[in-house]
């Protein structure tokens, strides 16, 4: 007798019981992970008339959980080989923490600093604002921390150490400091993550050459000029990547992000044309 060895199931329907608040506005100005953003705070706000007030009896008492949600803006494109930015080659996807899942479900640690009737504050979040929440766990250190466990490929990666020294000048400091501090843009571990790997052109690194010699990596629509020699790359300032047309007048439905981009025009390539 044949068994078939893919046994259907059937459709496995999840309903978010919530919805995620984080600063970030979109997947390419969230962190990669809760750590990098330890400080940036988010709200967790669960749906009224379900009787989840019942369902967050005793969450109180932890002072870290774990978020279950639903990569939502990766919804349809699975992909099963990836390569992380972290890696020399293309991996499963199972091997790695890519939002590109067969169901792209997402797991997050983070502090719950409070609840007050449906709403959780919550510190360390590294999810997209308006991110659909599945579901709430407390986290338990005997149960979920494993200290002597390996990071798999990982761990290779770390032996080999960064391929480049990544430093950055004293105003490209003050100008990723001010995007961090006062607007919650993440960059600086990105640049470092990226530009460790290599100043040249890569499937996660978008680089291109300037007129002046030196070389542009993109963020999304941020623009960091960098040089490099030997095994040294230095980045030397952060440039908004949009036109100056589009940063001189506000128009209704422009992005929201060019406000931003508006006030650090103003903070510092105004001043530095004085």
């Amino acid at each position: 007798m044949d068994v078939d060895p893919s046994p259907t199931f059937g459709t496995v329907t999840l309903e978010p019981i919530g919805v995620i608040h984080t600063p970030f506005g979109d997947k390419a100005s969230a962190p990669r992970q809760p750590p990098l953003a330890a400080s940036v705070r988010g709200r967790v706000e669960l749906l009224a008339g379900r009787g989840y007030e019942d369902a967050l009896d005793g969450l109180a008492s932890f002072d870290t959980i774990w978020l279950v949600f639903l990569f939502h803006h990766a919804v349809g494109h699975r992909r099963l080989k990836v390569q992380p930015p972290r890696a020399s080659r293309r991996l499963g996807v199972f091997a790695t923490r890519s939002p590109h899942r067969p169901n792209p479900i997402g797991l997050s640690a983070v502090r719950l600093e409070s609840i007050d009737g449906l709403t959780l504050t919550v510190s360390g979040v590294d999810m997209v604002d308006g991110t659909p929440l599945l579901d709430i766990k407390p986290y338990l250190p005997y149960a979920d921390a494993l200290p002597d466990a390996s990071s798999g490929w990982l761990d290779a990666e770390r032996d080999k150490g960064p391929r480049y020294v990544v430093a950055f000048e004293e105003r490209a400091r003050e100008q990723l400091a001010w995007l961090r501090d006062e607007h919650q843009v993440e960059l600086e571990e990105r640049v470092v993550t990226l530009l460790s790997t290599g100043p040249e052109p890569h499937a996660y690194r978008r680089i291109r050459r300037a007129p002046d010699g030196s070389s542009v990596l993109a963020i999304q629509s941020w623009r960091l000029q960098f040089a490099a020699s030997g095994r040294d790359v230095t980045v030397r300032g952060v440039a908004s990547g949009y036109r100056p047309a589009e940063l001189a007048t506000p128009r209704a439905g422009e992005p929201s992000e060019l406000s931003i981009h508006r006030a650090f025009e103003a903070r510092f390539e105004a001043h530095a044309r004085r």
